[in-house]
């Protein structure tokens, strides 16, 4: 029982890492000029799409209702969220090593911070392409903000953006109930040994 809660964090780690190898969010655009849909998937460190296309297609959309061009290499996030999932991983496994409640309720605050900052500033950023228009735009339909749900789905003009945790997003999901886990494991194991 001891090492149960060492285990559960070095497995929370885990399907943490998994956002180096797999995607942390995916929206995906439907319309009847696109009627499989046309996918955008956000990496910690990328950008892509279900084609090689896709970014570039979104990009022509977005020019049409004046929104600004999606350019990965401008987004700054995308450059240190790697460094801060690298980090809280090194912080779970040390947590593991030490094996004691304070330390993992500690990192399970910490994974939940970063993880709330995270989604807030992907609202954020989804807000600013939304909103923040041109006034040289092609098609202007006034009061119309284009800003995507942060997860559901919702109608912008004839398209239904749809957008939702990608594979490492639900993984991360898991990852950090399990770090809650150990905190609760670990602090029960330590009351009975006392």
């Amino acid at each position: 029982m001891k090492s149960s809660a060492r285990w559960l964090t070095i497995l929370a780690v885990g399907l943490l890492c998994m956002l180096f190898f797999y995607p942390l969010w995916r929206i995906t655009l439907e319309a009847p000029q696109y009627p499989e849909g046309v996918t955008m998937y956000i990496w910690i460190n990328q950008i892509t799409g279900d084609s090689p296309g896709t970014l570039q297609n979104i990009n022509i959309l977005n020019h049409y209702v004046g929104m600004k061009y999606i350019e990965p290499d401008s987004i700054p996030e995308l450059t240190y969220f790697p460094y801060i999932v690298a980090a809280l991983g090194l912080f779970g496994l040390l947590a593991a090593f030490i094996n004691k409640p304070k330390v993992y309720l500690f990192w399970a605050i910490t994974f939940l911070t970063l993880a709330a900052a995270g989604i807030f500033d992907f609202y954020l950023w989804e807000y600013d392409y939304g909103h923040n228009l041109s006034d040289t735009a092609p098609i202007k339909v006034p009061g119309q903000a284009y800003q995507p749900p942060l997860i559901g789905s919702k109608m912008l003009l004839n398209f239904n953006a749809i957008s939702y945790p990608a594979t490492g997003g639900i993984a991360m999901g898991i990852g950090l109930f399990l770090s809650f886990v150990s905190y609760f494991i670990s602090k029960r194991f330590s009351k009975k040994s006392t």
